[in-house]
């Protein structure tokens, strides 16, 4: 019988990156094929300020937490993993033109690569990491700008509009508006995530995602921690990080609806809206945790029916994983695990004494 576990998961780059009340490990497949444990820094402010452990406050502040230690863990997964090494196009370079080229050519080019490195020193071996740094802080930066032009501001501009094209300019009511700007920000979310499942590297990852949530199922039963055994569960979990953004939007139309009632000139004034949704955000984010905890933690026909969009949506953002991804799932998992499993694991030190 499977059994709730507060222990969750990232899909990284090559990785997967588990957390548990007591520890949070990053497994990550090295170039050599050999794997890599990390562990990062575990320690809440929700472990230091009991007043950040109220409902909906700790949901919050585990959203913010949760963005900050991603990037990060996305960042040594990329590094890890080799995926970052911007040397690997300029050794295709150098095989090419040895491949053409003179052996005076190519000893003359040893030489100098080999001056080059000398001067040089260490910043050569930093550089990628620069490099890889400035690119996320920029894509980060781009992503915000583009989330809240998708999501909030056209939205907003579609919805006055069709107010003008089928209401003569007379406002909708608040819970129609909130529902349509929201049923959108569904379809604009729903489009980038297909759009991007299509390019091989985001589908990777996807295919991580789906390793993760299938060991993670496999611990709550009480399974033994094999390939075998977590190749066969499902792929969907309700405690997912997809299922929380769709939870966010049905959330969000709740929110809305209340937020013009509050403020019921500030829907027509694009940049003003825009500013009280931004500010409304961690009130949703602190909501919908709430409801994800809640979902995850019981299983009765009010959960499956709150669930059912978020694990729908999983079919676009969890992909079957390799045999080797699954591998990394159930090293994160192992390495995460509390000293006191929320799981019995007895299971595990009988297939240990067997394989002795």
């Amino acid at each position: 019988m499977a059994k709730y576990t507060a222990i969750g998961g990232q899909a990284l780059i090559e990785g997967i990156l588990m957390r548990s009340p007591e520890k949070t490990a990053l497994a990550v497949r090295k170039p050599d094929k050999e794997i890599d444990i990390t562990y990062l820094n575990s320690k809440s402010l929700r472990d230091k300020y009991k007043i950040l452990r109220i409902p909906v406050i700790r949901g919050m502040i585990a959203f913010v937490e949760s963005l900050v230690q991603g990037y990060k863990a996305m960042m040594m997964s990329a590094e890890k993993s080799g995926f970052a090494d911007i040397e690997e196009e300029e050794k295709k370079d150098k095989n090419a033109e040895e491949e053409t080229g003179t052996e005076v050519k190519a000893e003359a080019e040893e030489t100098a690569q080999q001056t080059e490195k000398t001067e040089e020193g260490e910043k050569e071996e930093k550089k990628p990491n620069a490099l890889l740094n400035v690119a996320m802080i920029i894509g980060s930066v781009l992503g915000v700008v583009l989330a809240v032009f998708l999501f909030l501001w056209i939205p907003n501009k579609i919805v006055i509009g069709t107010e003008w094209l089928f209401n003569g300019g007379s406002r909708f009511p608040n819970v129609v508006r909130a529902v349509i700007e929201k049923s959108i920000n569904l379809i604009v979310l729903v489009t980038y995530m297909w759009s991007v499942s299509l390019m091989p590297d985001i589908r990777r990852v996807f295919m991580y995602h789906g390793a993760e949530h299938k060991t993670i199922f496999c611990y709550e039963k009480g399974l033994e921690l094999s390939v075998e055994n977590v190749r066969k569960q499902k792929r969907f979990h309700p405690r997912c990080g997809t299922s929380f953004l769709v939870l966010m939007i049905f959330v969000s139309i709740i929110i809305s609806t209340l937020a013009q009632m509050i403020f019921p000139g500030a829907f027509s004034v694009g940049w003003l809206w825009v500013i009280v949704k931004i500010a409304l955000v961690p009130v949703i984010c602190g909501i919908g945790f709430e409801i994800l905890r809640f979902c995850g933690k019981y299983d009765n026909i009010l959960t499956k029916i709150l669930s059912a969009p978020g694990l729908w949506m999983q079919r676009i953002t969890t992909k079957e994983p390799e045999d080797e991804m699954i591998e990394i799932a159930i090293a994160a998992l192992r390495a995460a695990e509390p000293e006191k499993p929320d799981v019995d694991r007895s299971i595990d030190e009988r297939a240990e004494k067997g394989a002795e």
